[in-house]
């Protein structure tokens, strides 16, 4: 059958048809590689601000997403959000994929996040902003409210020490949190902690709505030993040692008796009076007395400070009401090195300082590291 030229005119045409609709019909680039799927899981207005934004690709890689903070995995297939969002908050997240061969392809979904019915804040932290701290110094941190879900917000809790040393956060109420390291700080460098609070949700239907930020510095190693049966202390400081003689608590009723442990120093006083009133008690001193060159180690009452006269005891017997008393020299030198957070280890006493009362001293030290681990929400 002899084919006319108009009809293989229209034969190819029909062919050229075929090849283009299958072509968009498979939704392919012409180069014979699927486009790039993303999927961005948030979207609408009531996302809750805990659950982030996560991004995934099909076909292809990840190339950037905005509108977020986050970071992608190792091979650029998914992106998630590093913290949590901010409640009561419209975003517009915008992510773009390649392909094999190179097509791009853009998605963008815009959302909003549900509002905070109640809110969770940081009423304080220590170290202040700024200030320079001894190597057993912790950060405690106090909020606003209880904390019921503490792993929720100790994940939120960054601590970046220049000198890269271990620590953990544990939980001494439902209010308090205390980061303290393994082994003390490593002296001189600077420590950046941030509570990335903001989102995270705390308790039900409550939420952080403000990320907080101190910074401060570890400054020389000051670590003292004071032995309550040698009569002696030892300081020392960034590898320089110095002994002094001492007088400790002369014992003869049990809060006479300085207590064991390990101790942070708290404040320091060139002249402060401390004053014991016994009310009728038999056998209780009452004094009233100035002492100079004192830094307080427990909230309780205990100082290091210069011996006020009697100084034959000192290296010899133990005749403090509690305290840790030294010679004007040894006072000179241990008050002019002190700084908040500074080492005391009390020794060879029958006082533990781990069961006193005082709600408010710091015992941080005297807790093994798995016992500190063991009041960690993440453990």
């Amino acid at each position: 059958m002899k084919i006319t030229k108009l009809a293989a005119v229209a034969a190819l045409v029909l062919a050229a048809g075929c090849s283009t609709s299958e072509a968009g019909t498979n939704g392919r680039d012409g180069t014979g590689a699927a486009d790039a799927t993303v999927r961005i899981s948030a979207s609408g207005d009531r996302v809750r601000p805990d659950g982030g934004v996560t991004v995934t690709v099909s076909g292809g890689t990840l190339t950037s997403v905005t509108g977020a903070s986050g970071g992608f995995n190792p091979d650029r297939t998914s992106w998630k959000t590093t913290w949590t969002l901010k409640p009561g908050t419209s975003y517009t997240v915008t992510a773009t994929a390649r392909n094999p061969k190179g097509k791009v392809t853009a998605v963008t979904r815009a959302f909003r996040t549900t509002r905070a019915p109640h809110t969770l804040g940081i009423a304080s932290v220590t170290p202040a902003a700024g200030e320079k701290v001894g190597v057993g110094m912790p950060i405690i941190v106090d909020f606003t409210g209880p904390v019921a879900n503490r792993a929720n917000v100790e994940k939120a809790l960054e601590v970046r020490a220049t000198k890269g040393d271990e620590g953990a956060w544990s939980w001494v109420s439902d209010r308090r949190v205390v980061y303290r390291t393994h082994a003390y700080w490593h002296p001189h460098q600077a420590i950046a902690f941030t509570a990335h609070l903001t989102g995270v949700r705390a308790a039900k239907d409550t939420y952080g709505v403000r990320d907080v930020k101190r910074s401060f510095t570890i400054g020389a190693s000051n670590v003292t030993v004071a032995n309550a049966k040698t009569h002696y202390m030892t300081v020392n400081h960034d590898g320089t040692v110095k002994k002094f003689k001492i007088s400790a608590g002369k014992g003869d009723k049990p809060d006479t008796i300085t207590t064991n442990g390990i101790h942070l120093t708290r404040e320091k006083e060139r002249v402060t009076t401390m004053t014991a009133t016994c009310q009728g008690q038999p056998g209780c001193d009452n004094y009233q007395e100035k002492v100079h060159l004192a830094v307080r180690i427990t909230w309780g009452g205990e100082y290091v400070h210069q011996s006020v006269g009697q100084y034959y005891y000192l290296g010899r017997q133990n005749a403090s009401h509690g305290c840790v008393r030294t010679t004007p020299e040894g006072a000179r030198y241990f008050f002019d090195i002190s700084q908040l957070g500074d080492i005391v280890d009390v020794t060879k006493t029958t006082r533990r300082f781990a069961d006193e009362p005082y709600a408010d001293d710091w015992k941080f030290w005297t807790r093994s590291w798995r016992q500190w681990l063991a009041g960690s929400a993440l453990r």
